[in-house]
């Protein structure tokens, strides 16, 4: 059977998170340029870039880009949105890079981590980070933050968008944050059509800061500080919506 991963990154995706806009990717940019403090031409990876806005931002700002993701489906919409090919994309699982190294920095963003069943995967994904990294090189992985993500989260919701009803159902299952996405094409006045409906999984396993933490040690990888969101220069574990984690390769 597919992974969850390999089917909900698709057409329905680009639907259901049209939203996202390309200035926040920007802002979020300009903020991780400060923490990374990296030099004007310095090689970075996106991985897990998905319709690459970060990238794009990135390659504005003066860096060297490689963006990674599995979906074809994404990187299909990343290449329509760099018509000069600017940014190398590449289709490639996280947990096996075909990449040599060599990077200043790496970049993981919009919790694209947890994707997988058992922490041994999860390590496998740290020690690609800490393989494509220079010695001393930098990374930025920006995860949902677990105890806030537990007091936030929204069972249920819906709503309408280009003629298709998108129902998004919420839960913690063992360790799991998990939403369930149902999409069913609706006529103009409302009524389901009558044609079976799309159903996909999401699914992202909760790592508190300090689990995390071990598991950057055992990739070679050292975490320096935390951030709170990217208005947020402390990370709270009660109030923070975000933790995003900022450290280097060790030599």
């Amino acid at each position: 059977m597919a992974e969850w991963f390999e089917e909900s990154f698709g057409e329905d995706y680009l639907l259901v998170y049209k939203h996202r806009d390309v200035q926040g990717a920007k802002r979020e940019v300009h903020k991780m340029m400060e923490w990374l403090d990296l030099p004007s031409g310095a090689k970075v990876l996106d991985l897990c870039c998905g319709m690459g806005r970060h990238s794009m931002a990135l390659d504005e700002s003066g860096y060297e880009v490689t963006g990674v993701d599995l979906s074809e489906v994404l990187l299909r919409e990343a290449r329509k949105n760099d018509p000069d090919g600017r940014v190398t994309w590449l289709r490639a699982d996280m947990r096996n890079l075909p990449l040599a190294g060599g990077f200043d920095a790496v970049v993981n963003l919009f919790s694209s981590f947890g994707y997988f069943e058992k922490d041994e995967e999860h390590l496998k994904v740290l020690k690609e980070i800490y393989r494509v990294l220079k010695p001393e090189g930098r990374f930025i992985i920006d995860f949902l933050n677990p105890d806030y993500t537990a007091a936030h989260l929204v069972p249920a919701s819906e709503r309408v968008d280009d003629g298709q009803l998108i129902k998004e159902t919420r839960a913690i299952e063992n360790g799991f944050v998990k939403k369930r996405i149902t999409i069913t094409d609706i006529r103009d006045n409302g009524t389901e059509m009558h044609k079976e409906p799309r159903n996909y999984l999401e699914r992202i396993k909760l790592y508190k800061s300090e689990a995390f933490a071990s598991m950057l040690s055992q990739a070679g990888l050292v975490l320096d500080y935390i951030h709170g969101g990217y208005d947020e220069e402390v990370y709270n574990a009660a109030t923070s919506p975000r933790m995003i984690m900022v450290g280097r390769r060790c030599a």
